[in-house]
Order: C-alpha cells, then structure tokens, then sequence
C-alpha cells in the first residue's frame, strides 16, 4: 500500500511540475473585428466592381452596400462586448483536472483494487484465474493416515505417507517417516520411493556408504529408461563429493546421446530389444576382458533387472571370484538366485552358499532367513528352520500378510 501512495505522489508532483508554464500564461481572447473588416472590405469592392460592370443596378448595389455595412456594425459591438483578458475559470481549470483525477482513480483503486494481486496474461474467451490455493501439507498427512488406516497393508500408502511427513519436515527424512518406509519395503522391498528415501536418511545421518550402497542397489533394480535415475545418479555424485568418496558409476550400460534418441522414437517392444543387444554388447565386451570386475557386476544388475537371472547369477559369480562382493552385491545375488525356484522348492546348495554368506553379513536379512529355513527344513533339521522362522517373524510388523504363512511353517518344523 505504501508503495502505490508514494507513486502516486510522484506523479502528481512531476504532472505540477509540468503545469508551470500553463499557470504562468495568459490566455487572452481573439479579436475577430479585424478579420471581420478584411471579409467585409472585400464584399464592398466586389459590389462595387459588379455595379461599375453593370451586372447589378444602382439601386441593388446601394442596398448590398447597406447590408455590409450593418454587419459590420453588429461585429463591432461584438468585438467590444468580449473580455479582453484570461478569465481566472480558463486559467485554472486545466491544471486542477490533471491534479485531481489521478488522485481520484487513486482513491478509487485503493478502496475496491488489489495492489497485491499479480498480473496475469490476457486471452480471450478465458476466465480470470483464480490464485492457486496453498498446499495444506498437515491435511495431506491426514488424509494419507486415514487412507493406510483403510488399507494398513498397501505399500504405496506408506510410501506416501513417508515423503509427505518428509516434505512436512523441510527434507528432512524424520523418524516417523523411516517407520513407514521401512514398513513399506517390507511389504514391497522393489519400492523405489522407500528406497531412495531410506538412502536419504542415511546420508543426512552422516552414513554416506549405507546410502550410497542403498542407492546403488535402487539403480540396480530400476528399469533402464525409469525417470528418477537421473535425479538419484545426482544424489549419489553429491554424497560422494561431500563425504569425499570415489563417485559410483552406473550399474547399467549406458547409451549414448544419439542412442537415446533413437531408442526415444521406438516402440516399448523395440526399445526392449535395443536394451538388450546394448546388455549383449557389454557381455560380449567382457568376453575379450574376463578381469574387469566392475564390468561384471554391471552385467549382472543389467540381467537382474531384465529379469535374465540366470545369467544374473553368473556374472554376480564371475566378479565375486575376482574379489568377495559387498552385502549389497550379496543380497543381488542371492535374490537372482532365488527367483529361479519354483514356489515352495528349497534352495540348491550353490544358492544356500550365497545365503549363508549375506546372513552372516547381514544376521537380520529377512531373504537369508527365509530361504535358508527352507533349507534347513528340507534337510530335515527342523530346530534349525523354526529358529530362522522364528527370528524372521519377530522382524516382520504386525500386519505383515506373510504372517500366517510363516507360523504354519513354524508349527509344521516343531511338530505341531
């Protein structure tokens, strides 16, 4: 409000500062009897002339003569009865009108405009816009509650949950926010939103390597051409930047600029094939160079998530034999391994060996107990199956649907 004030006393001043010259003039009347004579002379020289060339008689002329020379008496009197100065009404008009009506549409816009309200473009035939109203972040809580109140099983309920209770809290990945990703991976453990949230706390709890293993492990399973690998690759650069650690490279082959765009005009079932000759190229690549062990793990997150787990397993096996791999790798490899079973069958022991080794990294991993208790019950040592199944489901939330499946299996190890 004070700005438009002082805008519109800047611009009455600058509007008198004009007016000046205008109040300083004097504005006198035109004196019109002296055009009048020069009209009226050559009316009577035009007689005159029409008299001396015959073209009117004497008697015409003299009256014409009389009829001038009444006009010219009435201007006379006229030009005597006009004021010969600027009349003060005259003077000062004009200037009071520029002064006073911008101070009044400056009344009038204070009182009903909205000095506030932004411009907005003009087209035609369009309604005037309404201003957007603000995002009530507490009634999207609320709302995302009640909605996993009605269906507590639904991962993307909590996943939701979580990001929204995240937003609430200026980015920051708060503790009720963790409850509900980690409710929500173990439901869905693909979840990438739990995911790359859970790798986010992590860093902001200073624990730079969970998170970037965590987040390597999110591009591992993500499909190529999934939207958020670019901004989870940004993530991954600036954590390592910031904790001083080597920055991770891409799991996957990636296509170059031109190959982008080309695969951008294919069809889904093209650029699925495009994919995999780009995952061939690589695994032919590392034909000629078996050594390179970062290519190796490259190839086998590429056919995990191709769903090509077969060939996942050995190229996870081909890079362990040129150095152990991480809990993360572990877990990788041990999920293409048991994808490959059918429902219900046990492991066979190249995979319980992998298993053996990411439950000794990991004592809590929810996938080694499972599997391994499999194991162990097909071998016939029951005691050993209910312990792992029962360390399993004091992991799991209550509402966990594996739940019952789970004690069934635990009944059937003790007898029951």
């Amino acid at each position: 409000m004070t700005l438009e004030v002082l805008l519109a006393l800047l611009t009455t001043a600058t509007v008198g500062v004009l007016l000046i010259p205008l109040l300083r003039r004097t504005v006198g009347t035109t004196d019109r009897l002296d055009n009048d004579l020069a009209i009226y002379r050559d009316q009577l020289a035009e007689i005159e002339r029409e008299r001396a060339a015959g073209t009117v008689s004497a008697s015409d002329a003299e009256a014409a003569r009389t009829e001038v020379e009444r006009r010219l008496l009435a201007a006379a009197e006229q030009d005597r009865e006009a004021t010969t100065s600027s009349p003060t009404l005259h003077r000062f008009l004009p200037p009071l009108l520029c002064i006073l009506v911008p101070l009044f549409a400056l009344g009038l816009y204070l009182e009903i405009g909205r000095p506030g309200l932004p411009s907005a473009p003009f087209v035609a035939g369009a309604k005037p816009a309404a201003p957007e109203p603000a995002i009530d972040l507490n009634k999207l809580v609320a709302e995302a509650r009640a909605k996993l109140a009605a269906h507590p099983d639904d991962p993307d309920a909590l996943s939701a949950l979580g990001e929204l209770l995240t937003q609430q809290a200026d980015g920051v990945v708060s503790e009720p926010a963790v409850d509900a990703f980690t409710k929500a991976l173990a439901k869905n453990p693909n979840d990438a939103r739990a995911l790359f949230y859970l790798g986010l706390h992590e860093a902001q709890s200073g624990d730079s390597k969970a998170a970037l293993a965590r987040w390597r492990d999110l591009e591992a399973r993500s499909a190529p051409d999934a939207p958020y690998l670019p901004m989870l690759r940004s993530n991954m650069q600036q954590v390592a930047k910031s904790a001083g650690l080597p920055e991770p490279k891409s799991d996957m082959p990636q296509p170059s600029q031109d190959q982008m765009q080309a695969m951008a005009k294919l069809s889904p079932e093209e650029r699925q094939k495009a994919i995999h000759s780009m995952v061939d190229g690589l695994a032919a690549k590392l034909a000629t160079d078996p050594g390179d062990r970062s290519g190796w793990l490259r190839l086998a997150n590429a056919r995990r998530v191709l769903g090509e787990n077969d060939k996942a397993v050995e190229a996870f096996a081909k890079a362990d034999a040129l150095g152990p791999l991480d809990p993360p790798e572990l877990a990788n490899w041990a999920e293409a391994s048991v994808r490959q079973l059918s429902p219900g069958a046990a492991p066979p022991p190249a995979t319980v060996a992998v298993l053996q080794r990411l439950e000794k990294a990991e004592p809590n991993n929810a996938l080694a107990l499972f599997y391994l208790g499999a194991a162990s019950f097909a071998s016939g040592d029951k005691a050993e199956a209910a312990r792992r199944w029962k360390a399993l489901l004091a992991l799991l939330p209550p509402d966990a649907p594996i739940r019952d499946m789970l004690q069934k299996q635990i009944k059937a190890a003790e007898g029951g």
